[in-house]
């Protein structure tokens, strides 16, 4: 079949080949980076599920992930209008990572047992909804408008979300350490959302080196209080113990 004949079944008629697949191209790209991320919060909101249940965890999370990308693409335009939306993001998955990153091993985090299957859900879909925004923007912009594009992105981004988040947990498993690589991961994506939000963006160039200042911060508060958290728990256990 000729491709120019493919083109135009996908209502794409204008398009050549080589700007399909470059568009293409930069959305497996964009997939590949972003798309990460949220595997890594799948992977982290699901280790402290029974076993039988962590397959579960992964398959309906990416699921529920991609139906609200589903959602933010088709109202890409509209929440392009909504001012500081990326500053709330941002600040919203700061407090996710810190969530994640302060669970102890039996499931209790801040009173929220996340040992069940609706808790490990919520976490991953308010997360990946919140990192989607970056991922829908990025896509949208790849696309150059094109629909059929921005489908294909989605559909490219459910398999990177469940092999990610497949070996991302068998990571965790081994080494307990890679948690904090986990959540230093969703702590970058967090404050890139806020540094680059254009409201705030006046303040940033207000102050020179202040954009990489509040980088600095924010790992310190999130990283380091999770640390300073998981340590005190553990010292608990150790005290209970004896």
């Amino acid at each position: 079949m000729d491709f120019s004949g493919v083109l135009s079944m996908l209502g794409m008629a204008d398009w050549n080949a080589g700007a399909f697949f470059g568009a293409l191209l930069a959305i497996i790209v964009i997939d590949l980076v972003l798309a990460g991320d949220n595997a890594i919060v799948i992977a982290m909101a699901a280790r402290n599920l029974p076993d039988h249940l962590r397959r579960k965890a992964i398959i309906w999370g990416t699921a529920g992930a991609v139906v609200m990308r589903v959602l933010m693409t088709i109202g890409v335009v509209w929440l392009l209008q909504i001012p500081g939306l990326l500053l709330v993001g941002g600040i919203a998955l700061l407090w996710i990572a810190y969530r994640l990153l302060t669970q102890s091993d039996d499931g209790e985090a801040h009173g929220v047992q996340a040992t069940t299957m609706a808790a490990a859900l919520k976490t991953i879909i308010i997360a990946d909804t919140v990192m989607g925004i970056d991922n829908v923007l990025g896509v949208a912009g790849a696309a150059k408008g094109s629909m059929a594009l921005v489908i294909i992105g989605l559909l490219i981004s459910v398999p990177i979300m469940v092999w990610g988040s497949t070996l991302a947990l068998k990571l965790i498993e081994r080494f307990p350490a890679t948690i904090f690589i986990g959540a230093a991961i969703l702590v970058y994506t967090a404050m890139h959302m806020i540094v680059t939000e254009p409201v705030a963006k006046p303040l940033w160039d207000s102050v020179p080196g202040l954009s990489y200042a509040v980088y600095v911060i924010g790992f310190l508060v999130v990283l380091g209080g999770g640390w300073l958290v998981s340590r005190r728990r553990g010292a608990e256990k150790i005290a209970e113990s004896n």
